[in-house]
C-alpha cells in the first residue's frame, strides 16, 4: 500500500553474530545492520515489496534469501517476522574477496567516500543522489567495479537496460573475477533479448555458484526462451528449491511449462506455491481463477 511502511523483524538460525544487508528488488534501496548475540536483526520503515537479505558471517561466507514485505504477511502493527534457517551449503565463500588486486589498491579514498555517500543515499531512497555519488566515484577511479555494479543495478531497476549493460560490462572489465556483475549481466541480456550471449553468462554463473537461486533462475529463463523446456524446468525448480520466495518468480514459468506439457495439477501446484510466498501479488485473484480451472480439468 502506498505510504504504508513495515518493520522486518528477523532472526538468523543457527544463532550467529553477522552483518545483514537488505536490498530492494524493484526499488533502489539498501541498508545494513548487525545481528545481536542471538541472531536477531531489524529493519524499519520498509515499503511493501520484495527484498534480498544478505547475511555475512566472517569465516563462513555470505548467504542470500528473498523476503516479501507487505500487508499479507504483517501483523496488526506492521511487523513482518522471518527466520532465516541457513545451512552450510547456503553460504558462499568467495576467495577472490580475500585477494585485493593491485588495481583495486589504486582506488583513492575520495572515490571510496563517494561510494559510501551513495550507500547512505540509497538508505534514504534517494536514487538520484546515489547515482550522482557513484558517477563521481567511477570518474575518480574507473577501475572501481563495485561502483559500476551499483550503477548497473540502479539502472536495471529503472528499466534502463542499455545503461545497465554498459555498467555491468565496465565492472567486469575492471574486475573479471567479480561474480555480481557477471550474474547481473546475464540477467540484463535477457531483458535486451540477447539469449545466446545471456546463455554464456548465466551458464558460467551457475558453474561458479550452483547454489545461487538467481543464477539458476536466469539460466532456466534462458532455456525457456529457447523453448528447451526440460532444461528450463530443471533450473527453475532448482531456483525455487533454493529460495521459494525469490524475486524472479520461478513458479510462474514452471506453471507455464507444466501447462504446456498438459500437467494441469502440477501447474496449479506451482501457482499455489507462488501465492503462498507472495500473498500481496496484484494478480492474485486471476491466479486463483486459473488454479481452479486447472484443478477442474
Amino acid at each position: 500500500m502506498a505510504g504504508q511502511f513495515f518493520e522486518l523483524d528477523g532472526r538468523v538460525q543457527p544463532e550467529a553474530q553477522a552483518s545483514v544487508s537488505i536490498y530492494g528488488v524493484t526499488t533502489p534501496f539498501a541498508d545494513d545492520t548487525l545481528t545481536d548475540a542471538d541472531g536477531h536483526f531489524k529493519f524499519k520503515k520498509l515499503a511493501a515489496g520484495a527484498y534480498t537479505i544478505a547475511v555475512l558471517e566472517p569465516g563462513r561466507g555470505e548467504a542470500r534469501l528473498t523476503v516479501e514485505v507487505g500487508p499479507g504477511n504483517a501483523d496488526s502493527r506492521g511487523r513482518v517476522r522471518t527466520v532465516l534457517r541457513l545451512k552450510e551449503e547456503d553460504f558462499v565463500h568467495d576467495a577472490r574477496r580475500d585477494l585485493i588486486s593491485a588495481r583495486q589498491l589504486t582506488i583513492p579514498e575520495s572515490a571510496h567516500r563517494e561510494f559510501e555517500d551513495a550507500q547512505r543515499a540509497l538508505a534514504k531512497r534517494d536514487a538520484a543522489g546515489a547515482v550522482e555519488h557513484l558517477e563521481k566515484a567511477v570518474e575518480i577511479a574507473p577501475q572501481f567495479d563495485l561502483a559500476w555494479n551499483n550503477l548497473g543495478t540502479i539502472a536495471y531497476r529503472a528499466q534502463q537496460y542499455a545503461r545497465a549493460e554498459e555498467c555491468f560490462r565496465r565492472a567486469l572489465a575492471a574486475n573479471p573475477g567479480a561474480y555480481e556483475p557477471l550474474v547481473n549481466l546475464g540477467g540484463v541480456l535477457l531483458n535486451l533479448n540477447q539469449p545466446d550471449e545471456a546463455m554464456l553468462y548465466n551458464r558460467h554463473a551457475v558453474l561458479l555458484r550452483p547454489n545461487d537461486a538467481l543464477a539458476n533462475s536466469q539460466l532456466g529463463m534462458t532455456y525457456f526462451g529457447m523453448n528447451q523446456l526440460d532444461a528450463a524446468e530443471k533450473y527453475l525448480e532448482r531456483a525455487r528449491d533454493l529460495d521459494p520466495a525469490h524475486f524472479s518468480h520461478p513458479q510462474l514459468l514452471l506453471a507455464e511449462i507444466h501447462a504446456r506439457e498438459n500437467q494441469p495439477l502440477k501447474a496449479a501446484a506451482d501457482l499455489e506455491d507462488f501465492l503462498a510466498h507472495h500473498p500481496d501479488w496484484p494478480g492474485a485473484a486471476a491466479l486463483r481463477e486459473q488454479i481452479a480451472k486447472w484443478k477442474a480439468r
